[in-house]
């Protein structure tokens, strides 16, 4: 009987050690899962609601209620401009919808520069920033980088022409006048999202009013070409100007110029000396 009242006590210890295993292990688990819980929740990322499209809209599309949803947006990587109120987005509903400058893909946030204000077509006047001004450029397919010109794009402006060189006539340069001017359009278009290269007729940029009166006057006198800037080029560019000799390499001689010499003054008097006229220099007076 005691032998079995042992047994009986050595199962029972048996059983709860393994039920006290089973339960620390049990609560190791919850202790776990709860700090990665929490781990999981500090490194969560804040999110807002935004308004952004919610399919493809070209350029100079309407936007209208239709178009937006509501997205969540990370906070900390929000960018400037975006609608998070649809009274801000559309201040009088569908009566002033606004207009898309920029193509933009669905679930693309909607930003202020990337729309027209409420009611304001999508045109090259609200392209150009305030105090800047738009000025036409004509091109053709060498002066126009081959039609690989797109709104958006900037280039720099060459001119071409005779330079006055005094006496010795004019001389043909070339110089870069205006580097890194923004295209707000090709053609009639400003569509920044126009695909494949087609020759333009014109180009518009977007200049100071000094600016403007600089390029009339270059276009006026000369030829413009345009060389296109990459996008990722933040380069000052620095004063180019090549001439014909510099191109070729022609050393233009060195004109001397040969200097007078004075010749000496000699001033005499003559005096009659013995029947004989004889000639005595004397200082000369100025």
């Amino acid at each position: 009987m005691r032998a079995v009242f042992g047994l009986v006590l050595i199962v029972g210890l048996g059983l709860a050690g393994f039920a006290v295993y089973m339960v620390q292990g049990y609560f190791e688990q919850q202790g776990q899962q709860l700090r990665a819980a929490e781990a999981a929740r500090q490194q969560a990322v804040p999110t807002v609601a935004v308004y952004a499209v919610n399919r493809t809209i070209e350029f100079g599309e309407a936007l209208t209620m239709d178009d937006v949803e509501i997205i969540r947006y990370a906070e900390p990587h929000l960018p400037d401009g975006v609608f998070q109120d649809e009274v801000a987005l559309f201040p009088r509903g569908e009566d002033l919808p606004r207009y898309v400058l920029r193509q933009m893909e669905p679930n693309e946030p909607v930003l202020a520069t990337k729309v027209t204000e409420p009611g304001v077509a999508a045109t090259i006047t609200s392209l150009i920033q305030p105090g800047l001004r738009a000025f036409t450029i004509e091109v053709d397919a060498t002066t126009g980088v081959s039609g690989f010109l797109r709104p958006g794009d900037r280039v720099d402006v060459y001119w071409t022409g005779q330079v006055a060189q005094g006496l010795a006539g004019s001389n043909d340069v070339t110089q870069l006048i205006e580097p890194g001017l923004r295209l707000v359009a090709v053609d009639q278009s400003a569509d920044t999202a126009r695909a494949g290269a087609s020759i333009a007729r014109t180009v518009t940029v977007e200049v100071t009013p000094l600016q403007v009166g600089k390029l009339t006057q270059a276009q006026a006198t000369g030829d413009l070409s345009l060389s296109l800037v990459g996008h990722a080029d933040d380069l000052t560019t620095e004063a180019i100007e090549m001439t014909q000799s510099t191109l070729l390499g022609i050393v233009a001689p060195e004109i001397v110029v040969e200097e007078e010499v004075e010749e000496e003054q000699i001033c005499t008097i003559r005096r009659l000396a013995g029947g004989q006229v004889i000639e005595d220099i004397i200082p000369c007076s100025n």
